[in-house]
């Protein structure tokens, strides 16, 4: 069963048969939230203001806007964002604002996204924890949906954001807005693919950047290719997708690496921004965890309603 799933998984039709198998899949590998916000005070709590303040989740990459890029290097440009894309946003312990990337991917329920582990691992409280699809310029045209559970494979916890880079992948799973509307109802979602190969030629990465000059930041959007990347780092071990394109500073973590579906007519999500070092080190070169079917086993448990394990 396992194996017909995955085989299921790398043609985008997952979804359709996870009622039948989650019952066989361990529920082992995940990491509980604090319970939700209401969605009415979710949706008052982050307002434009608030949403503006936040700052990136910290990682390696700088968040100042870097230097041109060299003219090999794809180039990234500022739009409004797709429905399915959106961004986490909280407060942790120290009462500061944070924010990073998800994707809303398709499922029985209607109401799961899939991120960087990096973002959601920290132990520090995630208070009014909530997603925004498609934020842009202070707006939230779609609503809030609160965090109900985010599901994190154990060896990231156990192993840590280097050791355990190979997992940095994260299933979240989604309250109603305040109508009671799911958020894939709402904005749609993509299909996520397991083993799909390092190499792509036509890849488009989005990420939200965390910019001091930049009051209400736009994401960012880039057409490029990835390949494999494989560690020299013996404290950061695996292979990894790699991709090049300009001016991914901090913040876009969680940020999707999306392909054409089979026969073009919406995206498989294939990476996330993370992994390698959270990211990468530079903003022009950004990396995710190879998906594999570890998140299809946390997929199925956030399907199921496994209640999340702790770290």
């Amino acid at each position: 069963m396992r194996r017909f799933l995955r085989h299921l998984a790398l043609r985008g039709l997952v979804a359709l048969l996870l009622g039948l198998a989650a019952a066989v899949v361990p529920g082992s590998l995940a990491a509980a939230a604090a319970g939700p916000p209401s969605a009415s005070a979710a949706d008052a709590y982050w307002t434009p203001e608030r949403m503006a303040a936040a700052l990136p989740v910290p990682t390696g990459k700088a968040e100042a806007p870097p230097p041109a890029a060299a003219e090999a290097v794809p180039p990234s440009h500022p739009f409004d964002g797709l429905p399915q894309v959106g961004t986490f946003f909280w407060t942790d312990g120290q009462n500061t604002g944070r924010f990073c990337g998800g994707t809303v991917i398709r499922s029985p329920e209607y109401n799961l996204v899939v991120s960087a582990a990096h973002c959601l691992r920290s132990p520090n409280p995630k208070r009014h924890l909530s997603f925004v699809p498609q934020y842009h310029d202070g707006l939230k045209p779609h609503g809030v949906f609160p965090v109900e559970a985010i599901y994190i494979d154990q060896r990231y916890y156990d192993r840590g954001t280097d050791g355990g880079a190979r997992w940095d992948y994260t299933v979240v799973r989604l309250a109603p807005r305040e109508d009671g509307t799911e958020v894939q109802e709402a904005v749609g979602g993509f299909d996520f693919a397991i083993d799909s190969g390092y190499t792509h030629r036509d890849v488009r990465l989005i990420g939200y950047p965390g910019s001091s000059d930049a009051k209400y930041p736009k994401p960012l959007d880039c057409s490029s290719s990835t390949h494999r990347y494989r560690s020299t780092d013996p404290k950061a071990p695996g292979d990894f997708l790699e991709i090049a394109c300009a001016g991914y500073v901090g913040g876009t973590s969680g940020g999707p690496f999306l392909v054409r579906n089979r026969d073009l007519t919406g995206y498989l999500l294939i990476g996330v921004i993370g992994g390698y070092h959270t990211g990468g080190d530079t903003p022009d070169i950004s990396y995710s965890s190879y998906f594999t079917d570890d998140l299809l086993d946390l997929y199925i448990d956030a399907v199921d309603g496994t209640p999340p394990a702790h770290s």
